[in-house]
């Protein structure tokens, strides 16, 4: 297992080289998420019995960071690879497509948890949180940051060119976590708007994480964790697939 210890080791290297960027950034962008929202809202909107609105609104800030980052981890590492044309020197060592898989994501899930923990410590001055469930907490942000990683995984492989991956974070990504519930409750959406919600996998990565602070969610968390997994092998089964033929990585 040395080459996949390499190759994790090279992801970790790359996003921690530019720390200012692919850390500090977002933290800075969810923190002020957090001051206007809740300036806005927090006299207006109390979405669970005594859980004021900036408290409600942190986790899912850092679960939305988290999925953001994760993605774009994998995902830009193999576009700029295979727009560099250094995919070759992590193509000719005998890795496994399972090593390639794991490196990739595990480095993604890397960065997601950061992030997420960079964000969480800079909104507790502002909001009092209480930490109800730590074992669904860990649970939902280690396989939600797997599931993400492993789509910017895909995502990187299908695209040819920067502006690829560019959509499918912003026509994907960006409105699937958006509508999934993490400035609100969908049971403050009309019924219609809530059935559609339920079709939205980032909805129970969300709700399920946010369960594990507050002991309360719109979802059962056992429910919300099956989807999660689902979603997660059925990505993780189309990547390898991917990889074992190689698909647009070999030229």
């Amino acid at each position: 297992m040395s080459g996949f210890r390499t190759l994790f080791q090279k992801e970790v290297l790359r996003f921690r080289k530019v720390a200012t960027q692919t850390v500090a950034a977002p933290v800075l962008t969810s923190l002020l998420y957090l001051v206007v929202f809740s300036h806005l809202m927090a006299d207006r909107l109390r979405v669970y019995d005594a859980v004021p609105y900036s408290a409600f609104l942190v986790p899912g800030l850092v679960m939305m960071s988290m999925l953001q980052n994760s993605f774009a981890n994998s995902s830009s590492s193999i576009i700029q690879s295979k727009m560099t044309g250094n995919m070759i020197f992590v193509l000719l060592p005998p890795l496994s497509y399972w090593e390639f898989f794991c490196g990739y994501v595990l480095a993604a899930v890397v960065r997601g948890l950061v992030v997420g923990t960079g964000v969480l410590l800079v909104t507790l001055p502002f909001a009092q949180l209480s930490i109800q469930h730590l074992g669904w907490i860990l649970a939902f942000a280690l396989v939600a940051c797997g599931l993400l990683g492993t789509l910017g995984l895909i995502a990187g492989m299908l695209a040819d060119k920067i502006d690829q991956v560019a959509a499918f974070q912003n026509f994907l990504i960006m409105p699937l976590t958006f509508l999934s519930g993490v400035f609100y409750s969908i049971h403050s959406l009309p019924s219609m708007w809530q059935d559609i919600s339920h079709l939205n996998p980032f909805f129970y990565m969300i709700d399920g994480f946010r369960y594990g602070f507050f002991g309360a969610s719109d979802v059962d968390p056992l429910v919300s964790f099956a989807v999660t997994l689902v979603a997660l092998s059925a990505s993780a089964g189309v990547a390898l697939t991917m990889l074992k033929s190689g698909y647009k990585l070999r030229f």
